[in-house]
């Protein structure tokens, strides 16, 4: 039968136990192997069955056991231990609080999902699994972090497989009373709301619910109360889905409920309010508008508010590709804004400029939050030095005149939290080698000199420690294999060929991430024949464990999914490769651990970052990838192999696979697999071991969450936080409105005359040639500019490559014209094909970038070959 109605009993703790629900309601359990062998210990079974969800844990537990944990003073010990360890994270001074005076008060910071735990699923893939990795790094920082997101009733899809291999969709319902969770309440103990206004009058509001990641709280915003109709109790229902207009719902309420919430939290709690908005792709984009809202209801009119915002606002993005951003019909958002909807005092048309698409090729009739997100950000980053890269390219057209290299997006790349991720073995290995302190420090604030005692670590006790995670990752294996073939309808009596699954002594590769097309899941499938041969060899075979979920509509990727399933299904090579359906965190965790290489083969450049491969490296595996994200950027042959690429413009999609398998087969016969299985005099294999150990010793300090979370700190929010405090009113209309004259001025702004003290075409290195320019400046005046020499080698068209900038200075007053002329020394530091140009900006001392108004005045052609500007 049925239940009509579904609640949650809560158990009543004896007192001496009180501390065991503070314990679970905190998330750091999740990352903090003393707490949650304390909970393993309260009843292992229950602890199994419960997913090792303390949650779950106390709500299953036998009050007679309970009871006699009461009575039992050793285990009392062990509690009193783990609550004051708690506290003293929490209340102690870390990182952050040991910095110079300047840092923000409290950074907000948005994402459409978290990957906190297992327990928490409300993720999908890797911008979640960032999202809560930078948490619980801020956490362990003592950063004041503040995040916010969406409570999604049914998360992200769970994944089965039909008997012939397809992908299966189930949405489990989430109770929030049976999570790690607490409402927000206002003093009188009501829940405290957040509303939107909609089209028509009517009004979606939502509750507030509050996890808490260590020391930072994370706000999620729940639609699905009494008050709101169907339709709108269904906007936060599942990570990902709908149409567009529940996707521009799920996104209005992230950005603009989400700043309410972090104003209701503020007050109710005392936290000081943040400083910086961080917005983790463009999802939430619509944060920057509530914001411009607030400061219109001050006094401010919408130029000098956006200017305010924008000081104090960063944004993330993560996609390589225009198709992974989110854009809108404009008619759409129109409909959602302005009088009768949302935001009623801002113009809707200025709104819909933040979002268009005024760049070459760029569609006027759609509203793009990447570029919104760009435009009320005054600083903005990709993932990995190469994604910076891709992202100058891909969102040049946002500031026309100036090359892709000068374009204001810089690089952060990702880290991974290594308390998540590590295995325990890792950690015990390395706190009996380091000590406790040592590793912990090591392992969240990071420094390659605490990582130096991994070199003092014996062949030996890496090589078993090897060999215990793959023997766990086996059992693991076949226990997940055949729950997946009793839901594909396998009977018991046909399953007996799974207990030789795997192999405990055999070189084992993983491949686990979402499956986009662009990931290439079959690219490994490229020669069947090779990878049979590979899988099977005599002496040193290789064996494959694959997982991962494809989009609900996206029936090519499950076509992938497919094509993979029904290989490793063949009795012939099924004991060698698997695929583990509904990959999540804690599958994940056991692969990273187990691992011996870890295979990344997408399409570069169109992985922004890829952070598997990083916690695999935490754990002593080895990369086997394609020179993208991360990988392009610290690679090297000590640390593992690089897949070659064919990707050269022009270069046909089915050939350039073909070459890149080949080379991946290549690689896999000829060096990693020989490397794995040779062995020395000791017998262990030396050259892998050392392999290991320069993964883990200097790849490790490199790949921390710890290490992100500082840079972020450091190079993005510590200046937006000073830019934030600048920006008073005063400041902010004082820029509105000089950026609205020096943008009616510029049409009169020009460069007139260049003429150098260069005699001929050639010079000697080391000369140092004087520049006299002419420029026209309108009706600004020498404090509204800078007049820059642009100089550096230039290429076969005379691009001129790693320019240097060097200001001119102004000689004297404007001639009877009103013209200016600007002089200053050029300096040749370079030998080779030398070329210079001369340009003109706007210049305040608000403006964080020389290019953020997207204006420059550079020579007319007619100018620039009049002035003999190359030297060769």
């Amino acid at each position: 039968m049925k239940a009509i109605r579904r609640f949650t009993v809560r158990p009543v703790l004896p007192d001496p136990l009180g501390p065991l629900s503070d314990l679970a309601r905190n998330l750091r359990w999740s990352w903090h192997a003393e707490t949650r062998d304390l909970f393993q210990s309260v009843d292992p079974e229950c602890w199994a069955a419960s997913g090792g969800d303390p949650v779950r844990l106390l709500g299953t537990v036998r009050p007679a056991r309970l009871a006699e944990l009461a009575g039992d003073r050793r285990f009392l010990r062990r509690l009193t231990a783990v609550a004051d360890d708690l506290d003293d994270y929490l209340t102690g001074d870390r990182w952050y609080q040991a910095q110079q005076a300047g840092l923000p008060a409290a950074v907000a910071y948005f994402s459409p999902e978290f990957g906190i735990t297992a327990a928490l699923p409300q993720y999908s893939g890797g911008l979640g699994i960032l999202a809560g990795d930078h948490l619980k790094a801020a956490s362990d920082l003592g950063v004041p972090l503040i995040g916010v997101g969406l409570l999604y009733r049914h998360g992200y899809f769970r994944q089965t497989l039909s008997r012939d291999g397809w992908q299966q969709e189930h949405y489990p319902v989430l109770d929030p009373h049976e999570l790690p969770l607490a409402l927000l309440e206002e003093p009188d103990g009501s829940p405290a709301r957040v509303g939107l206004a909609l089209p028509g009058g009517r009004e979606l509001h939502a509750r507030i619910w509050l996890a808490r990641v260590g020391r930072v709280p994370l706000l999620l915003l729940d639609s699905d109360v009494e008050e709101n109709d169907p339709g709108e109790r269904g906007v936060t229902d599942r990570l990902y889905g709908g149409g567009s207009e529940h996707r521009l719902l799920q996104e209005m309420l992230l950005g603009i409920g989400g700043v309410r919430a972090v104003r209701a939290y503020c007050r109710l709690t005392g936290h000081p309010e943040p400083e910086v908005f961080h917005t983790n792709e463009g999802h939430a984009g619509f944060l920057g508008l509530e914001r411009i809202a607030e400061l219109c209801a001050e006094g401010l009119e919408f130029d000098s508010a956006l200017e305010a915002v924008r000081a104090g606002t960063v944004f993330t993005t993560h996609t390589p590709v225009p198709a992974g951003i989110d854009r809108f019909d404009r008619e759409l958002v129109a409909r959602h804004f302005g009088p009768g909807a949302e935001l009623p005092r801002i113009d809707v048309e200025r709104i819909l400029r933040l979002g268009r698409e005024t760049y070459p090729g760029g569609e006027p009739g759609l509203f793009n939050m990447a570029v919104m997100g760009l435009r009320l950000a005054q600083r903005a980053n990709g993932v990995s030095l190469l994604h910076g890269d891709v992202s100058r390219e891909m969102f040049a057209g946002l500031w026309p005149g100036f090359d892709p290299d000068e374009v204001p997006i810089t690089s952060v790349t990702n880290g991974v939290h290594a308390p998540t991720w590590v295995a325990p073995e890792v950690l015990r290995l390395a706190a009996r080698q380091a000590g406790a302190q040592r590793t912990e420090d090591a392992l969240t604030v990071g420094g390659s000199e605490r990582w130096d005692a991994v070199a003092d670590i014996p062949a030996q006790d890496l090589w078993e420690l090897r060999r215990t995670l793959r023997e766990q990752l086996v059992a693991e294996v076949r226990e997940r294999l055949r729950a997946s073939w009793r839901q594909r309808g396998a009977g018991e009596a046909e399953l007996g060929w799974i207990d030789g699954v795997l192999d405990p002594g055999v070189l084992t590769i993983g491949f686990a991430r979402r499956v986009p097309s662009y990931k290439r899941l079959t690219l490994m499938l490229r020669d069947r024949e090779r990878l049979t041969r590979l899988l099977l060899h005599p002496e040193r075979p290789v064996q494959i464990v694959v997982a991962g979920k494809a989009h609900p509509a996206d029936d090519g990727g499950k076509r992938l999914i497919q094509e993979l399933v029904r290989f490793a299904d063949d009795p012939r090579v099924r004991h060698r490769i698997v695929f583990l359906p509904d990959y999540g965190m804690a599958m994940a965790q056991k692969l990273y651990h187990g691992c011996d290489v870890w295979l990344n083969n997408p399409l570069r450049p169109l992985e922004a970052c890829g952070t598997s491969g990083m916690k695999a490296a935490l754990n002593g595996c080895l990369n086997l990838s394609v020179l993208d994200g991360w990988w392009d950027e610290w690679f090297q042959p000590d640390f593992g192999w690089a897949i070659p690429t064919a990707d050269g413009v022009g270069t046909d999609p089915d050939h350039r696979d073909a070459v890149e398998a080949a080379a991946l087969y290549e690689l896999l016969e000829q060096r990693v697999a020989p490397r794995f299985y040779e062995r020395g005099p000791d017998g262990l294999p030396g050259r892998w071991i050392e392999m290991v150990r320069q993964t883990l010793g200097r790849l490790g300090p490199k790949v921390l969450a710890g290490r992100m979370v500082r840079e972020y700190v450091e190079r993005l929010y510590a200046p937006a936080a000073e830019a934030h405090r600048a920006m008073d009113p005063d400041a902010a209309r004082g820029l509105a409105e000089w950026k609205a004259r020096v943008r009616a001025a510029w049409p009169g702004v020009s460069v007139d005359h260049v003429e150098t003290s260069a005699a001929t075409a050639t010079a000697e290195l080391g000369t140092t040639l004087g520049l006299r320019v002419r420029v026209g400046l309108g009706d600004l005046g020498p404090d509204d500019v800078e007049v820059q020499a642009v100089s550096g080698r230039v290429d076969s068209e005379d691009r001129i490559t790693d320019a240097t900038a060097v200001p001119l200075k102004p000689s004297g007053g404007p001639d009877p014209e009103g013209r200016w002329v600007y002089e200053g020394p050029l300096s040749l530091d370079r030998t080779g094909p030398y070329g210079y140009t001369v340009r003109i900006l706007p210049a305040h001392p608000l403006l964080a970038s020389a290019a953020e108004t997207g204006l420059v005045a550079v020579p007319s052609e007619e100018l620039a070959e009049a002035a003999g500007v190359l030297m060769r």
